[in-house]
């Protein structure tokens, strides 16, 4: 029994120890258990350093060195960014820019790439056909806006991308999870969506006319 008196003592004890102190200022750094490496041995960003002649931790660029980014298909280089409409959708002046960059060419492949990413990212809450009814209205998702209304049919594709990397609303940023160029195949198979929904008979070749109901 004496040992449970003596186990009890030594918790009040502890307790009185450690909580006693709580408030009071002390001039000696916290006790660490477990520093989990939050002291290291480095240098910071624009830090002060003895080992270099001209005292900077920041060491000069070397003379010719050439600005490096991965290209799009491997990664979104947000540190050189040459053209604002390629990479933000935005022209010079800060507008929105229609039509699509320099350099990317819309083909057949090119909006079968766009139809697969839309697949996976878009159609669960804007719906395959584009329409809305993704598989997310049936879990409350309302407000999931048609790409068939007037004002995303007339809207720059500059913005779609720029919607796309950023998000808007409820809608997240998908720069994380599509290259640029990736966005810009979205945007041209959004503009597929579009023009099928709007179609008529006259869209289609006669040659493939008498096989429609």
């Amino acid at each position: 029994m004496r040992y449970a008196y003596y186990t009890l003592a030594f918790v009040v004890v502890l307790l009185l120890s450690v909580m006693g102190f709580r408030g009071m200022v002390s001039t000696r750094p916290p006790i660490e258990v477990f520093p989990d490496m939050d002291h290291q041995a480095k240098y910071k960003p624009q830090a002060e350093s003895k080992f270099f002649a001209d005292g900077r931790a920041d060491r000069p660029i070397p003379a010719g060195a050439v600005p490096f980014a991965r290209d799009a298909v491997h990664a979104d280089p947000a540190f050189l960014k040459a053209d604002d409409f390629h990479y933000d959708g935005k022209l010079p002046d800060g507008t929105f820019g229609r039509g699509f960059p320099a350099g990317i060419e819309v083909t057949r492949d090119f909006v079968l790439r766009g139809q697969g990413r839309f697949m996976i990212y878009c159609a669960p809450c804007h719906g395959q056909l584009g329409d809305g009814n993704g598989i997310t209205k049936s879990y409350g998702m309302l407000t999931t806006p048609t790409y068939h209304d007037d004002r995303i049919r007339g809207m720059a594709e500059g913005e779609i991308f720029n919607t796309i990397t950023h998000g808007k609303n409820t809608m997240m940023s998908y720069a994380d999870k599509l290259a640029p160029d990736d966005r810009w195949a979205v945007v041209a198979y959004v503009r597929a969506l579009q023009r099928a929904a709007h179609g008529s008979l006259n869209d289609v070749p006669l040659e493939q006319r008498g096989g429609l109901k």
